[in-house]
């Protein structure tokens, strides 16, 4: 197959779960034998002319638009596959790619449904914006903190979903199947949405209990490190950080000696960090879809403890393949932890997240999944 991945991508560049995942899928569709041409612009914009043009790109990207159309027109897609739309491509491409070819769309979280994508809003899950025009999200400014920015959104969203531009896709594609009951439940046909799990590559596995627990990700408020670092006061064991963020410096003045920041790293360094781990943390207060990074711990023979919210209880076996606990119940993280210092138990959870990854997470089931979607909405576009 012939296809074209259009994605606006995330400036916080690897870091981003999205991002990686784009990368990844072409990869993978590459090395199955299958033509693959990616598009994925981003958007710097840090006031003046900038801000104005990303406002107006959001709404209605020409510029997208007609190199999207220049593509189509070159290598002839059978698929489209659209990721993230905004603001560096905007809805307006699925008005360009429709009757073109069978086009596809990953739900890779709530951008639809809510502004920040996150149905998290001071800390706390919300959900004013379900099934409504998303005009709380302005009011609050939840789009990056500015009420200016909510408002572009809104707008983007507002007139693409009144005049059509969503129906254009043939199928979606939802992470989890938390995240596609969320769509349903709104009015989404739930014929045109299929789940499709992530991936992961192989790795090293990890030999012995490992020498610390680690969190891979973004520092931001929605991802609960803040109260994870607060919960590591109770525990004896390193705490290992690795990524970048707006809480980052906070988060660096209220961690105890046990807790070791290592900023961002380039991914050919994960692996080595991942093998060298006891246990993956991840502690999201908002309604993760699903949750890359745990089926690279998987990958790599490692136990995960996560939060049980949104997608996650989905790929984590609450007691085999790691612990399943409350967000913000510090008790709760700091014995789940003492538990994985038992290196016996450790080492049996260890070995069953790597069953997990190598029956339903490798590559092979990955492609599986992608070559499935693929067939099923070319059976379903226009002729």
């Amino acid at each position: 197959m012939r296809i074209l991945i259009l994605h606006s991508r995330y400036l916080s560049g690897s870091a981003s779960g999205e991002n990686r995942v784009v990368e990844d899928e072409a990869r993978l569709l590459r090395e199955g034998g299958h033509e693959v041409d990616v598009f994925a612009p981003s958007v710097r914009s840090t006031g003046g002319i900038g801000l104005v043009r990303t406002a107006a790109e959001t709404l209605w990207s020409v510029r997208a638009a007609k190199e999207v159309g220049h593509r189509i027109r070159r290598g002839h897609p059978d698929i489209i596959h659209t990721h993230n739309l905004f603001p560096a491509l905007s809805p307006a491409v699925l008005r360009v790619v429709h009757g073109q070819a069978a086009t596809v769309m990953t739900l890779h979280n709530y951008r639809l449904l809510c502004l920040p994508g996150t149905f998290l809003r001071d800390g706390r899950v919300c959900e004013d914006c379900l099934g409504r025009l998303p005009w709380p999200g302005v009011v609050h400014g939840c789009y990056q903190d500015s009420a200016p920015a909510s408002s572009v959104l809104a707008m983007s969203t507002t007139v693409h979903r009144a005049i059509g531009s969503y129906a254009r896709v043939q199928l979606y594609v939802a992470i989890s199947q938390f995240v596609r009951d969320k769509h349903v439940r709104v009015g989404l046909d739930p014929d045109r949405v299929r789940v499709k799990p992530h991936f992961a590559w192989p790795c090293s596995r990890r030999q012995g209990p490992g020498e610390y627990f680690l969190y891979l990700g973004r520092l931001s408020p929605e991802k609960g490190v803040a109260q994870l670092v607060a919960a590591w006061r109770r525990i004896p064991a390193r705490l290992v950080i690795v990524g970048d963020g707006p809480e980052a410096s906070t988060l660096r003045a209220l961690a105890p000696p046990t807790v070791d920041f290592r900023g961002p790293v380039a991914p050919d360094v994960v692996p080595d960090l991942l093998v060298h781990s006891r246990a993956v943390v991840v502690p999201s207060l908002s309604l993760e879809g699903a949750g890359k990074v745990i089926l690279e711990a998987y990958a790599a023979g490692i136990p995960v403890l996560a939060s049980r919210t949104g997608g996650l209880p989905e790929v984590v076996q609450d007691g085999t393949t790691g612990f399943l606990l409350p967000p913000r119940d510090a008790t709760a993280w700091a014995e789940a932890a003492d538990r994985l210092l038992d290196e016996r138990l450790n080492e049996q959870m260890g070995q069953a997240a790597w069953n997990l990854w190598k029956e339903r997470y490798n590559p092979e089931v990955g492609l599986a999944h992608l070559e499935d979607v693929y067939r099923r909405a070319m059976g379903s576009a226009p002729d």
